[in-house]
């Protein structure tokens, strides 16, 4: 068993493309890493790198303190789970996922032992004898996992493995990786596009934009306390509510359009940057969570909405409305993931979500009042993005 560490490393195409750009990352022994971001933004690629399936244009890539970047593939002992099974149709579980240990040619009894241990692992005990093509779609993602386990590897990558699975199939596999992972302890890189799923998973989450690392934390951190717009705008689904907004010049105010909310001097001792935005303008950010219903008994500041839609989700409503602040858009590709390339701006068509509770009465056309908890509100520079 061993740690992961990138230090430094980036990958530059030879049409000049830059991939990764200097990546400082480290996998602990037993840890279960998820890297998420749009696509395009390099997660994969680094997951190539570590496999060796890529070379690294520069820095260097460790396996505990081994040195990895000029090993050949076939010997960095890694395991890869990717998002296709590529299971072999003709072969039962068993031999599928002992395939690797027979090419190694390890002795039949050592194959039988481990397969064994790993369907044991995986819950696929029952169906050793079946073909793949008699197994559900989460079955035989389970048997592409049992074929990287039984080799007892060093560095466990996965690259999207669940992504081509059904919504209730996902959540049953989340668990499973989660269990399977802590009881094998191997370091592990999780690639995701899918950030409900790098909450649920890692112990710590890499967010990455454009080949660059935004912030690597633990993923309750994330969600509270983003180091920038675009992590508070990936993170959470919905997503952070993001507006444009003005400071008076005693910090006491925060104009949000028409709407004023109040600063109290508690916020301000706990917020000393917010004294150096006196009077300028810059962006708040809202969970969906902390828009509560005007009647809540916990009080909060005001914040005023004409609703546009309410989603009924059952445990949840979902009310989406408008103020006259201009929201800030951070990529049109965190909503449909099938671009990655810049946006950044601010529209006064975008539309702000509060998330309450299904027992209150709201409808589309009303003019609906929130309540706000100052203290929940999050701060970024208008032209760095960087949280305040």
């Amino acid at each position: 068993m061993s740690s992961v560490s990138l230090q430094n490393v980036s990958k530059v195409y030879p049409n000049g493309f830059e991939a990764v750009h200097e990546l400082d990352l480290k996998v602990e022994d037993g840890e279960l890493m998820v890297v998420v971001g749009p696509s395009g933004c390099g997660k994969t690629t680094v997951l190539r790198m570590i496999a060796g399936l890529e070379t690294v244009s520069s820095g260097s890539i460790y396996f505990g303190d081994r040195e990895v970047v000029d090993v050949p593939p076939k010997d960095r002992d890694v395991a890869m789970v990717f998002q296709s099974y590529a299971l072999y149709p003709q072969m039962t579980v068993a031999q599928n996922i002992g395939y690797s240990l027979r090419i190694k040619k390890v002795p039949k009894q050592e194959v039988n032992r481990r397969v064994k241990e790993a369907a044991e692992v995986l819950g696929l005990t029952k169906w050793l004898d079946k073909r793949p093509g008699t197994l559900s779609g989460g079955q035989r993602q389970r048997v592409a996992m049992g074929r990287a386990i039984v080799r007892n590897p060093s560095v466990f990558l996965m690259d999207e493995p669940l992504s081509n699975l059904d919504a209730k199939l996902r959540v049953q596999l989340r668990a499973e990786i989660s269990r399977v992972q802590q009881t094998i302890g191997v370091a592990t890189l999780y690639v995701t596009h899918d950030q409900t799923e790098a909450m649920t998973l890692g112990h710590r989450v890499a967010v990455l934009r454009d080949g660059v690392l935004q912030q690597c934390d633990a993923p309750q951190t994330l969600y509270d306390k983003p180091k920038n717009i675009f992590v508070a705008g990936f993170i959470g689904s919905p997503s952070m509510n993001l507006l444009e907004a003005t400071l008076s010049d005693d910090c006491g105010t925060l104009a949000i359009g028409s709407q004023s909310l109040t600063l109290s001097k508690e916020l301000l001792q706990n917020r000393p940057g917010l004294k150096e935005y006196s009077g300028k303008k810059l962006v708040v950010g809202i969970r969906p969570e902390d828009l509560r219903p005007a009647t809540d008994q916990r009080g909060g500041e005001e914040f005023v909405g004409d609703v546009q839609l309410v989603e009924a989700l059952g445990s949840e409503h979902l009310v989406h409305f408008r103020v006259d602040a201009p929201v800030v858009r951070i990529e049109d590709s965190i909503a449909d993931d099938e671009s990655d390339e810049s946006n950044s701006g601010t529209s006064n068509s975008l539309e702000c979500v509060a998330r309450i509770d299904p027992r209150q009465v709201v409808r589309a056309g009303d003019r609906y009042t929130f309540k706000v908890d100052e203290e929940r509100i999050e701060f970024f520079d208008t032209e760095t993005g960087l949280a305040i």
